[in-house]
């Protein structure tokens, strides 16, 4: 199912002293099957609209003032539609010892419900598609941990959510520490991905 957006919203942060907004009235359409990027300077609110959108905005200080459509229907809440939304955080929450096939696998248990053949047509479909086959079996790794680069790193967290084939996806600064080329390339991929 293809989801089309529109939002038109306002939040509000409560503190001990006053209100302060955090979003002052943001309004955007996102066509279904189009990669949109919203930018802004660092503060400016694009983790907070990214969290509202995903239904991850969670908290007793905020008030959140506006509407919400998904396809042109009007929604109070984003929960109904959470199964169909995947949302790549800016760091990556990916276990250091786990190979790209790893990760993906242990996704596939946790969050699927198929035979064990189609979880792994799924993963090795993933592999190919996200120009991971020749680091599938290297660790994701860290700080102490050789591994992959970061570019890989980057789309193994996007398979980490394809798994479920979500209608819409959300990336939290998907380029964010790497050098040019790998970003082109995951713009790339995400641009092919959308279409």
């Amino acid at each position: 199912q293809k989801i089309e957006i529109y939002y038109d919203v306002r939040i509000n942060a409560q503190t001990k002293k006053d209100t302060k907004t955090i979003l002052q009235r943001q309004q955007g359409l996102i066509h279904a099957s189009t990669f949109t990027a919203i930018l802004g300077p660092s503060g400016s609110g694009k983790t907070t609209l990214l969290n509202f959108l995903s239904g991850r905005l969670m908290s007793d200080n905020l008030t959140v003032e506006g509407e919400m459509r998904f396809n042109s229907q009007p929604i109070k809440s984003v929960e109904p539609y959470c199964k169909q939304i995947g949302y790549v955080m800016q760091e990556d929450a990916l276990l250091a010892p786990l190979t790209p096939r790893e990760c993906f696998k242990f996704a596939c248990n946790l969050r699927l419900n198929v035979s064990e053949e189609e979880k792994h047509r799924i993963v090795e479909y993933l592999i190919i598609e996200l120009g991971l086959a020749s680091c599938a079996d290297v660790k994701v790794g860290n700080t102490f941990i050789k591994g992959i680069s970061g570019g890989e790193r980057k789309r193994t967290s996007i398979g980490v959510e394809l798994i479920t084939n979500p209608s819409v996806i959300y990336l939290d600064e998907p380029t964010t520490g790497l050098d040019s080329t790998t970003a082109y390339q995951v713009i790339l991929l995400l641009k092919t991905l959308a279409k």
